[in-house]
């Protein structure tokens, strides 16, 4: 293998593969994702100490839950900027797990209406 083609790849800094440098984002952008997920989990606690119950209470959760996942699989662990195979994989995971989630809770009676 000659250096011509060792070289060929886009190398960063460090040497890792593939890295550049517009694909890192600022400390400043984690801790706003790190807020919005505090303030996103601040309102599931306020929802689980409501008066609702049964579907009126999964529907918000299970939403508020999705947008959780979505963020922190596409800036945590940089969804973004790989495939967009690797995207449809882990968010078909999630579909796949609220779907045996809600699958679990009716088994339980949990939609039944009290």
């Amino acid at each position: 293998m000659t250096d011509a083609t060792a070289t060929a790849i886009p190398h960063d800094a460090h040497g890792d593969v593939g890295v550049t440098a517009h694909h890192t984002p600022s400390d400043g952008h984690y801790v706003r994702v790190a807020l919005f997920l505090a303030v996103a989990t601040a309102l599931e606690v306020i929802l689980s100490y409501t008066a609702l119950h049964g579907i009126a209470l999964l529907v918000p959760l299970l939403v508020v839950m999705a947008i959780k996942f979505v963020i922190v699989a596409s800036h945590f662990m940089h969804l973004r900027f790989d495939d967009k195979l690797l995207s449809k994989i882990f968010y078909t995971g999630l579909l796949l797990a609220t779907g045996v989630y809600i699958a679990a809770l009716s088994s339980l009676h949990v939609f039944a209406g009290k």
